[in-house]
């Protein structure tokens, strides 16, 4: 069931989003050669708590850390360690807060030190995908056409986009109705009212769409090796178009 939010929950998703924002600040200062994700991931939690927030990850399905950090051919669910960040790595982390109950997520790819051409516009693409997504998600529209609008401009710059893992309703669970893919035909779904909140999330890949899941039963990986990268946000649908609820 979608629900609808009132006015009051969407400014306790606003204030969930905007400490998932200013987390992403933080570790983005953080993030160099030789740092270890599991610095990052500690970074992450002192700051959620500092600024009156829950980690909306840990413990989650039994999940151990507060970011979920992958590197390179790692798509997404990267398990935080004793791994060092390289040069020329990149690292998608995503992460959520919860504040009196409801949920804030984004995530975010970032180039380590310097990269190669492929692995930049690899990070270009997918987020300029994320705000094409954004930009469908409109009042009138279907869920669809948000899929349909990432899709299309990742295949145009000649990548793909994970089908196995989509974006998402979000709110009193950080999981809702409805499902949100990054690929799809316009015009199916559930039509968009002011109210709907909803975690938009492409994947893209630079090889194949296709991944699977290290033995860790956490970190997913594409299936041929080559990189991924992950952008996220989570909106409200308004009348007067999409409104982001995680930023600063």
């Amino acid at each position: 069931m979608i629900t609808v939010k009132t006015e009051k929950e969407l400014r306790l998703m606003r204030e969930a989003g905007r400490i998932v924002a200013l987390t992403l600040q933080a570790l983005e200062k953080a993030i160099e050669p030789g740092i270890t994700t599991l610095e990052l991931d500690k970074i992450a939690e002192e700051t959620i708590k500092k600024l009156g927030g829950k980690p909306a990850f840990k413990g989650l399905y039994g999940f151990p850390a507060t970011i979920c950090a992958s590197i390179n051919e790692e798509v997404v669910h990267g398990i935080p360690g004793l791994r060092k960040l390289r040069n020329g790595d990149i690292i998608s982390i995503d992460i959520g807060a919860v504040v009196d109950g409801y949920y804030g997520d984004a995530a975010k790819t970032w180039p380590v030190g310097e990269v190669s051409p492929e692995a930049k516009k690899l990070i270009e693409v997918t987020e300029a995908s994320l705000y094409a997504g954004i930009e469908a998600a409109v009042v009138g529209n279907r869920v669809s056409d948000i899929s349909h609008a990432v899709e299309s401009y990742v295949v145009r710059h000649g990548f793909s986009v994970v089908r196995q893992y989509a974006g998402h309703g979000i709110g009193k669970a950080l999981h809702e109705e409805p499902n949100v893919p990054n690929y799809g035909k316009p015009g199916r779904g559930a039509r968009l009212v002011p109210g709907m909140t909803l975690a938009i999330e492409p994947m893209v890949n630079i090889g194949t769409y296709e991944v699977f899941t290290l033995p860790d039963k956490w970190t997913v990986v594409t299936r041929d090796g080559k990189w991924s990268a992950h952008f996220e946000h989570t909106i409200a649908i308004t009348e007067n178009g999409p409104m982001i609820l995680t930023l600063p």
